[in-house]
């Protein structure tokens, strides 16, 4: 007879972890520090500051354009998060993906923030005001997941170029946010 307190039949505990490993979309069995689990895990980070910059903006601002790139990273985790094997079939699944039409959105934004020409003096120092601070987090942990994503074909993980390109793109527009939401 265990120690171990039951489990109920719901639980998010499913103990399968407690060897160190983790499924991967398709059910590969992974170690936790694996390449493609740390990009994950740093996307997921990234969608947690914007959850946090969201919490933090002012008063009737809007949160529309960060919980759609949220949606999007949810997407890009997705695909980052099968085995090389299992790409194509990810590819030809149901489940939303990235595509050039996300990228020409922060494109947009980029360029549509760079026309208000924001007041930029070089380095930025975060913490202005709660809302640029956590733009500027989610920026950082943009910065640190298009790392993990660079290193994956290193690693036997091919790695869409619009997917490279969307993690950029965000850091940057979120650069932009964080400076717009200082002035």
């Amino acid at each position: 007879m265990s120690d171990a307190p039951q489990r109920s039949p719901r639980s998010i505990a499913t103990r399968t972890g407690d060897d160190g490993t983790t499924s991967l979309l398709y059910g590969q069995r992974v170690p936790k520090d694996h390449p493609q689990v740390e990009a994950v895990g740093a996307l997921d980070e990234l969608n947690a500051a914007l959850g946090l910059a969201k919490a933090h903006r002012p008063a009737g601002r809007d949160c529309t354009e960060l919980e759609r790139i949220q949606h999007e990273l949810v997407a890009l985790m997705g695909e980052i998060a099968c085995a090389e094997k299992d790409a194509t079939r990810f590819i030809e699944s149901k489940f939303a993906k990235l595509d050039g039409a996300a990228l020409a959105r922060l494109d947009a934004a980029v360029a549509a923030i760079e026309a208000r020409q924001p007041k930029l003096d070089g380095w930025a120092t975060p913490g202005a005001n709660p809302h640029a601070a956590a733009l500027d987090l989610a920026r950082t942990a943009a910065r640190r997941a298009e790392r993990r994503l660079v290193g994956l074909p290193a690693q036997g993980r091919t790695v869409r170029p619009v997917l490279l390109h969307y993690v950029n793109r965000l850091s940057d527009l979120l650069w932009l946010l964080a400076r717009e939401a200082e002035n």
